[in-house]
């Protein structure tokens, strides 16, 4: 969607073909601001941070292709259209090579000038939105996916970026809506297995009957209504990342297997004469105190060390207010993106 109130700066040393061109522009709300010369053109640029430049090469003093020079180390730059004589499409060719988005050929047609017009508009707006969530995700001091500046939240950022390289095995820990899901997703990103499957399994949503299955797989007719071979989430998440989620919830026998998995990177399905070597990274999760849970016999102590050589636990929001801004800030600008709108309000 093209931002009526966008400013467009005309550079054209005739003063017939600027308002030639704002009439062909027609009488949309565009902010149009004029220049007779390339050195005005670069001041307007300056002041004005137009979002695009229709810009004249031949201009006596200081000619098109020395303006695209001049902006070329600004971050901020305009998107240029170039206006070049008829047959001249050698030199439009260069102008684009020196920073320019399109051309237009004299006489041009007032369609095609509206159209490129408009298309550029576009993009520019764009660019700027992207620029401005990027500036919203900075300014956040947040990693990835995650915001927090506070001193918890940068303890655990300190440790993800630690630790993703390393192919160990990670238990995070925290309450239910911490992010400890996005905490998973971080370290895999980040990791020499980025490029293989992420799989996630919510140990708590799946029946005890069930989960044995859905982690190592079957053989057709390894169990009544087994029709079919399947494929186990752990097969699944060869040379990747498995992410057991709510692990605290999964029961005493598959933990057994779980744990002969880490011990020997095998897979078991049901009905298999043979194991299945397995190349995974396991990072597991839970909400609950796996430690008072090994106490209470609910947990095997053996498993816990397996799963947890890195332990990072993520902190209620409660314990850092001071993030709310931060967090208000970022899923504000997502709406704003996701419903056109340009602004907080």
């Amino acid at each position: 969607m093209v931002d009526q109130s966008a400013c467009i700066l005309i550079a054209d040393d005739e003063p017939a073909a600027r308002i030639g061109l704002k009439r062909a522009l027609g009488k949309k709300n565009f902010k149009i601001i004029e220049a007779c010369d390339g050195a005005e053109a670069l001041d307007l640029v300056a002041k004005h941070n137009p979002a695009l430049l229709i810009l004249d090469l031949n201009m006596p003093e200081m000619t098109g292709m020395e303006v695209l020079q001049a902006l070329a180390g600004r971050s901020d730059k305009p998107r240029v259209i170039v206006l070049t004589a008829h047959g001249s499409e050698r030199i439009a060719i260069e102008a684009m090579k020196k920073g320019a988005s399109d051309y237009l050929a004299k006489p041009y047609e007032l369609e095609e000038l509206r159209l490129i017009v408009n298309r550029e508009l576009e993009a520019s707006n764009m660019a700027r939105e992207n620029s401005r969530l990027r500036r919203v995700i900075e300014e956040s001091r947040g990693l990835g996916t995650l915001i927090g500046s506070t001193p918890t939240m940068q303890k655990v950022f300190n440790i993800i970026e630690k630790v993703s390289g390393l192919d160990v095995t990670v238990l995070i820990q925290g309450e239910s809506g911490t992010g400890k899901d996005l905490v998973a997703r971080e370290l895999h990103d980040r990791s020499c297995r980025a490029a293989g499957p992420f799989i996630a399994v919510n140990c708590a949503a799946l029946p005890d009957a069930l989960i044995e299955s859905e982690l190592f797989g079957h053989l057709r007719g390894a169990f009544t209504g087994a029709a079919q071979d399947r494929k186990g989430k752990f097969e699944m998440a060869h040379t990747g990342t498995i992410f057991l989620d709510e692990i605290g919830d999964m029961n005493p026998a598959v933990q057994a297997k779980l744990l002969r998995v880490l011990e020997t990177t095998t897979i078991e399905p049901l009905g298999s004469p043979s194991p299945i070597a397995v190349d995974v990274r396991v990072i597991s999760a839970s909400h609950r105190d796996l430690a008072e849970q090994i106490r209470e016999g609910g947990f095997r102590e053996d498993l816990y060390y397996r799963i947890k050589v890195v332990d990072i636990e993520i902190p209620p929001l409660r314990a850092r207010s001071e993030d709310i801004p931060d967090l208000v800030r970022h899923f504000l600008q997502q709406l704003c993106a996701k419903h056109g709108s340009r602004t907080m309000e």
